[in-house]
C-alpha cells in the first residue's frame, strides 16, 4: 500500500521531539506517528536495535534432528539456523563465501551440506567449506578461511536466540532475572506443537505494543476472551523485558465456551506462575504468553516501516502432548489463538492506515497502557539516546 508523504521533521533524531514520550504515565505522549512510518527511522532501528540486541528465532525443536535447517531473513539480513553433526545448533549467514549467493534456498530442510547453486562450493553442517571445486589455481587459497559466516546464537528453555554484535552482552545478561521468574514453567520440557505465520501491513511497534495493553480487549476482542476476572499489576524486572500477571483460575488460553475442555496445568508451577498468566514482552518485538497449562509466543520479523512477518507458536509439556486426548483438545487452545490473533491483526493493520496520515499527531496514554510507555521509552533511549548528539 502507498502511504502520503507524513509529516515528518527534518531533524527526526533531535531528542527535544520525543521529550514528552518519557514524561510519567499520567502526562506522557505515545511515539511520534513518524516513528512508525519513516524510513530512516527505521533503518536507525535496525542499526541501534535489532543489530544490537538478542532477537528471538522460535524454538531449537523446530530443528531437532543433525542436518535439519530453517532459513530466515531478519531485517534484512539471510540466516540458517542448523543443528550439525554434533547436535549443536548454530547460526550462520546465508552467503556463499565466493561471490555471496545464498546457499540455502528453502525456508525448512535436512540437508548433509550446503551447496551453493551458483558455482557448487560445499559447506559442512558447522558452516566449515568442505569443497570449492575451480579454485585449484587460487594463491594462498585455504579452505579452512572460507566458511561461512557465524553469527552468534544462544539458547535459553529451548528458545533460540541470534545477536549479529559479537561484542553484545551475553543472552543471559540480556534476559536479567526472567529465567529465575519463570524457571517453573520448565520450558525445556516444552513441545512446540504448531507455528503460524502472517504477513502483515503494520509497523513492528503497533503490534507489540497492541500484544502488551487490556485497554484494547473489551472492544477488539468483546466477542471471544473472557474479561469477567481480569485483574493484573505490572510486575518488577530486571533486564530487557517486562510482563503483567494476571491472577485468575483455570487457563488464559481457551474461550469461555470452552472453559473445562482443556489440560492439567503444567506440573512444575509454583508461586506466581501458578496462580494465572503473564504475558511477558521480551525486547524488541517478542510476547510471550505463559499460563497455567501451556505457552505461546507472537514472533515479529520487521519487513521495513510498512510490514512485518508474524510467527504464532504453541507450546505444551511432553506429558500433555502424549496423551492420547491431545490432538482432540488442543483443537479448542488453536480456536482461541485464531480467534483472537486475527482480531489483533486487523485493528494493528487499521492503526498503521490511521497513523501514516499526514495529520496524524502524538497521542496521550491511558493508565491502561504502562507497557506501551515502557516499549515506547526503550526504543527512544536505544533509537535517539544511542546517537551522537543524542
Amino acid at each position: 500500500m502507498q502511504y502520503p508523504a507524513a509529516s515528518v521533521p527534518t531533524d527526526i533524531f533531535n531528542p527535544a521531539h520525543y521529550a514528552d514520550v518519557h514524561l510519567p504515565l499520567e502526562q506522557a505522549a505515545t511515539l511520534p506517528p513518524w516513528t512508525y512510518v519513516d524510513e530512516a527511522f527505521y533503518r536507525a532501528e535496525v542499526e541501534h536495535i535489532f543489530m544490537k540486541v538478542w532477537n528471538f528465532l522460535g524454538r531449537v525443536d523446530s530443528i531437532p534432528e543433525p542436518g535439519d535447517y530453517f532459513t530466515v531473513n531478519y531485517v534484512g539480513v539471510p540466516l540458517i539456523i542448523a543443528r550439525g553433526r554434533d547436535r549443536e545448533v548454530r547460526a550462520f549467514s546465508n552467503t556463499c563465501r565466493h561471490r555471496g549467493a545464498k546457499v540455502a534456498l528453502e525456508e525448512k530442510g535436512k540437508c548433509r551440506a550446503f551447496i551453493c547453486p551458483y558455482h557448487g562450493w560445499v559447506y559442512n553442517l558447522d558452516g566449515t567449506l568442505r569443497g570449492a571445486n575451480g579454485m585449484e589455481k587460487a594463491l594462498d587459497f585455504e579452505k579452512g578461511d572460507y566458511g561461512l559466516t557465524p553469527v552468534r546464537l544462544e539458547t535459553w528453555g529451548g528458545f533460540i536466540f541470534v545477536n549479529f554484535d559479537p561484542d553484545a552482552e551475553s543472552l543471559m545478561d540480556y534476559l536479567g532475572d526472567m529465567p529465575e521468574q519463570f524457571a517453573s514453567y520448565d520450558c525445556e520440557n516444552l513441545v512446540t506443537t504448531r507455528t503460524v505465520e502472517f504477513i502483515l501491513p503494520c509497523n513492528w511497534k503497533l503490534f507489540i505494543e497492541n500484544a502488551m495493553e487490556e485497554y484494547h480487549l473489551p472492544f477488539v476482542h468483546k466477542s471471544t476472551l473472557n474479561l469477567k476476572d481480569f485483574v493484573h499489576d505490572i510486575i518488577p524486572t530486571k533486564g530487557n523485558w517486562d510482563a503483567i500477571r494476571e491472577k485468575h483460575e483455570g487457563t488464559r488460553a481457551l474461550l469461555e465456551e470452552d472453559t473445562g475442555k482443556g489440560f492439567p496445568h503444567i506440573a512444575t508451577l509454583e508461586g506466581p506462575p501458578a496462580e494465572g498468566t503473564h504475558y511477558a514482552v521480551l525486547y524488541p518485538s517478542t510476547m510471550l504468553g505463559m499460563t497455567t497449562d501451556c505457552l505461546w509466543w507472537l514472533e515479529e520479523h520487521p519487513r521495513g516501516p510498512h510490514e512485518m512477518k508474524l510467527i504464532v507458536g504453541s507450546c505444551f509439556p511432553k506429558e500433555t502432548v502424549a496423551r492420547p486426548d491431545f490432538d482432540e483438545k488442543a483443537t479448542y487452545y488453536y480456536k482461541r489463538w485464531d480467534q483472537s490473533i486475527i482480531e489483533d491483526n486487523d485493528v494493528s493493520g487499521l492503526q498503521h492506515e490511521g497513523i501514516a496520515s499526514p495529520f496524524a499527531t502524538a497521542g496521550r496514554l491511558s493508565h491502561h497502557e504502562p507497557l506501551v510507555h515502557h516499549i515506547a521509552k526503550w526504543v527512544v533511549d536505544r533509537v535517539v539516546g544511542n546517537r551522537p548528539g543524542g
